[in-house]
Order: C-alpha cells, then sequence, then structure tokens
C-alpha cells in the first residue's frame, strides 16, 4: 500500500519515510499542503493513507483535510494529523476539519505504526462496503437472465432520457422488440432452451447498441431499447442491424437454433409522455408482427 508523506521538515520527513519503508509500505514524499492536495486529489491517486504534519508551508494539515473531503470524488483517503500540538481543542479542530486521526511529535514508531494499520482495515472495510453497494445495485437495476436493466431501471432511464431531451432539444427514439414463435420455443424445447436464447439475443442486441443506448427487459420474451440522440431514419437503421444480429443461427444445448425479432420504433416529439413514446412503438411492433414478422416498423 502506498502512503503520502507530507512534512516540511527534512529530518522529520527522512524518519517518517525510513520508519514505513522498513514497515513495507511503498511512499510518496511531499514537502507542503498544496503538493499533498494536488497527489490527494489527482485521478487515481495512489495513496490512499496519508501522514499530513499540521503545519506546513501554504495549506497546513488540517486545510488539506478539510479541502480533500469537500472535493474528493475517489475512494476514501485516510488522513493522520502530525502535530506538537498537545490542547485537546486543537486536536478537535483537526478532526473536524477531515481528519481520521492524529499522533503527537515526535512520533512513537510502534503507535504509528498500529495506528496506520487501524487505517488500512479501515480502508479494506470501505472496499467491501462498495463492492456489496456494486452487487445491490446490479440486483435492482438488473435482469437476472439476460442482464439488460430490468423493467423499473430502464423505464427509470427512459423519464431521464425524455427530461434530457426537452431540455436539450434532442432527439430520441424507443424500439420494443419480440422474439417471434417464442412460446412455441418454449413448449417444444422447453424452458431452459428459451432462456438461453433470449439471452444470447440479448448479448448479440448489446454488440450491436451505440455506447449510449440502453437495452431493458420489458417484459417475458420483450426487449426495449432507448436510443438518445437518433432519429427516427437512425433508429429504424440501428433496429435493421440488431434484426439481422438476431436472426443468425444460435448455438444452443438443444441444438442449433433460427430464431428471428420483430422490432417497432416509436420517435419522441415534445411533450409527450413515456407512455404514450411507448404505446406508439408497441403499435409499430404489432404492426411488424401483423406483416409476417421478423421486420422492423415504424410508427404511422
Amino acid at each position: 500500500m502506498v502512503v503520502l508523506i507530507a512534512d516540511d521538515d527534512p529530518v522529520s520527513r527522512c524518519a517518517l519515510e525510513a520508519a514505513l519503508t522498513g514497515w513495507g509500505y511503498d511512499v510518496e514524499v511531499v514537502n507542503d499542503g498544496q503538493q499533498a492536495l494536488d497527489a490527494l486529489l489527482r485521478e487515481s491517486a495512489p495513496a490512499r493513507l496519508a501522514v499530513l504534519d499540521w503545519m506546513m508551508p501554504g495549506l497546513d494539515g488540517p486545510e488539506v483535510c478539510r479541502i480533500v473531503r469537500a472535493r474528493s470524488q475517489g475512494p476514501y483517503a485516510w488522513l493522520l494529523l502530525l502535530t506538537a500540538r498537545k490542547k485537546g481543542s486543537d486536536l478537535i479542530a483537526g478532526l473536524e476539519a477531515g481528519a481520521d486521526d492524529y499522533i503527537r511529535k515526535p512520533f512513537d514508531p510502534g503507535e504509528l505504526k498500529g495506528r496506520l494499520r487501524v487505517g488500512e482495515r479501515i480502508l479494506a472495510l470501505e472496499a467491501q462496503l462498495l463492492e456489496a453497494q456494486k452487487a445491490l445495485h446490479v440486483l435492482a437495476t438488473r435482469d437476472e437472465l439476460t442482464g439488460l436493466y430490468n423493467r423499473r431501471a430502464v423505464m427509470e432511464r427512459l423519464d431521464e432520457e425524455i427530461e434530457r431531451a426537452a431540455r436539450d432539444g434532442g432527439k430520441l427514439c424507443v424500439l420494443l422488440m419480440d422474439v417471434d414463435h417464442f412460446k412455441h420455443l418454449n413448449d417444444d424445447r422447453g424452458h431452459l432452451a428459451g432462456d438461453e436464447v433470449l439471452r444470447k439475443i440479448a448479448v448479440r442486441l448489446e454488440r450491436v447498441a451505440g455506447p449510449d443506448d440502453a437495452l431493458g427487459r420489458y417484459g417475458g420474451d420483450e426487449l426495449i431499447a432507448i436510443l438518445p440522440g437518433r432519429d427516427s431514419a437512425a433508429a429504424i437503421a440501428l433496429a435493421e442491424k440488431m434484426r439481422e444480429a438476431a436472426a443468425a443461427p444460435i448455438a444452443t444445448q438443444a441444438g442449433p437454433l433460427s430464431m428471428t425479432v420483430s422490432i417497432g420504433c416509436g420517435t419522441w416529439s415534445p411533450g409527450q409522455a413515456a407512455t404514450v413514446l411507448i404505446a406508439n412503438a408497441d403499435v409499430a411492433l404489432y404492426r411488424a408482427k401483423a406483416a409476417g414478422r421478423n421486420r422492423v416498423e415504424g410508427a404511422p
């Protein structure tokens, strides 16, 4: 683990560096508060443990803590103040500025090592918490079978894109897609085969979609694509690519299968609600299926 050392006193700085490297830490050494702040705020900052001298030229240690807490958008940094101050009011002020702990000068090596180990444990717990939050976010927003957005999440995304298009005067289209004869597949080959087909079609559609597009499972075998920044012509062109991608033979445990999708395109117009936009795409989807399936139709 990398530890940032910020101290303008060369003797203290060398003592800290020698102690920390002896304990197996990698160190980054700076000699004033501004350099410490720059190191802690830069993108992909390697140091997440920092030992900051209280008194430094320019920015002092508490001010560095205060700014880091106000500005940092990255992973949490554990900040330890090094100070000769003994007043309880001073130490409280340092902690309220954003420091996690403090140690008095001249530092006791055993005490410093113990406090740094506490910081490591806190950072490890924070990393576990972030991973748990990510996992919960996936569970809350992703469809378990396809990995696409679930219905609630994709509808929230649609509301956001409508709001953005209304604010910026942008374009927006929605595609509704239905796997043709999916019920027959489930009846003939079983639900496991149906699940495998739906999952592999979802993967193919994601490969065709653009980085700003959002795909979701709308329900059953029906998928939805939100296409910000695309007009009707661009959306239909993308839908044709998706239709072609889905139509390629699919290797399954039940053997190779040839499936197709029907796609309906709805185009947003100012003042239009999400429900109306989806209803228009649904009408277009019905027309595609009525016209023989395996085709793309736009809303009339």
